[in-house]
């Protein structure tokens, strides 16, 4: 090693290769961090030469124990800068670095599920999976499934009320997909992108009826019943009056202006009837909430066709 140099301060300076021989770096590391302005210099040489004090060794060794955390450089930056809150900027660093490794762990486990999809599937099906998958980013954005249902809802619904029903209404995609999971979502993604056939999309008689204050209070409602007859659901409970009946009924009294009356249940019946259903939505929902081998997890849809199959036991009972 060169003969170290000795300031004016007696403090001890070294030169950039014995900066990195100490910190156990390259020559080209120590100086990349100076040309950054993260590594300052103590001084120069007669001959321009950068020298470094003992300070520089501690910040170089930070800086790198930062990098292997695979900190990008303007976060390592606010953390040398901001000396009396390090504390909380390094938190706030790493937190931020925790969720963006998350994300890129779970776009690469909804890749491989995806690669599994198509390895796996017969060969005259893989073309048409390939289409599905190309419309999906990675991990996949649940936007396309809320547009659906916004344009599904009545006009001027109050965000909070919407938002509610949103998230009943979009499954999330699972961290660790199943191959059956991400080909699920693919099709929900391809069903709520479709246009519809006469180019608008349909909505229930009750939307009309009840306005966007009335469906506030119907799906308000609604929720209340579905999460009632989900308690029945996953007991594996067959349809039958009681109080989840009670409170969907009621949430469609509120919206029809009506009594909840043996007369208003048959006639409620007959109406939900002749709507057209989402039949397809829910199933393929249920797939994408259901880790594989497990019992479905209840939806709105099949807490729907609980209900209603529940209504119509009543209804035929009162007869």
């Amino acid at each position: 090693m060169r003969e170290v140099q000795l300031s004016t301060s007696h403090e001890l300076l070294w030169s950039i290769g014995e900066l990195a021989e100490r910190a156990g770096a390259t020559v080209k590391t120590v100086r990349f961090y100076s040309d950054q302005g993260l590594l300052p210099e103590a001084a120069r040489s007669s001959g321009g030469h950068r020298r470094y004090g003992p300070q520089a060794l501690e910040r170089l060794q930070l800086i790198r124990s930062l990098r292997t955390l695979d900190l990008p450089l303007p976060e390592v930056r606010r953390i040398l800068d901001d000396e009396e809150a390090t504390g909380r900027v390094l938190e706030d660093a790493l937190d931020s670095r925790l969720r963006g490794l998350g994300s890129e762990l779970k776009a690469l486990r909804w890749r491989e599920a995806a690669l599994q999809l198509v390895r796996d599937c017969p060969p005259a099906q893989r073309a048409g999976r390939l289409r599905l998958l190309s419309a999906l980013s990675t991990p996949p954005s649940t936007a396309p499934l809320a547009r659906f249902w916004r344009a599904w809802l009545p006009p001027r619904m109050p965000r909070s009320a919407t938002a509610a029903f949103l998230e009943a209404a979009v499954p999330q995609p699972p961290d660790e997909p199943h191959p059956s999971q991400v080909l699920a979502f693919a099709r929900l993604n391809a069903m709520t992108t479709a246009p519809c056939p006469d180019g608008r999309q349909p909505q229930p008689d009750v939307h009309r009826v009840a306005g966007a204050g009335g469906a506030v209070l119907l799906y308000a409602g609604l929720a209340e019943a579905f999460e009632l007859a989900a308690s029945h659901l996953r007991r594996a409970h067959a349809p039958h009056p009681g109080e989840a009946l009670d409170a969907y009924v009621a949430a469609y009294a509120s919206a029809f202006r009506s009594r909840d009356t043996h007369a208003f249940r048959r006639s409620l019946a007959a109406r939900l009837s002749a709507e057209a259903r989402l039949n397809q939505y829910w199933e393929l929902a249920a797939v994408v909430l259901t880790p594989p081998g497990r019992s479905p997890q209840p939806t709105p849809g099949s807490a729907d066709d609980w209900l209603r199959a529940a209504l119509r036991l009543d209804n035929a009972g009162a007869a």
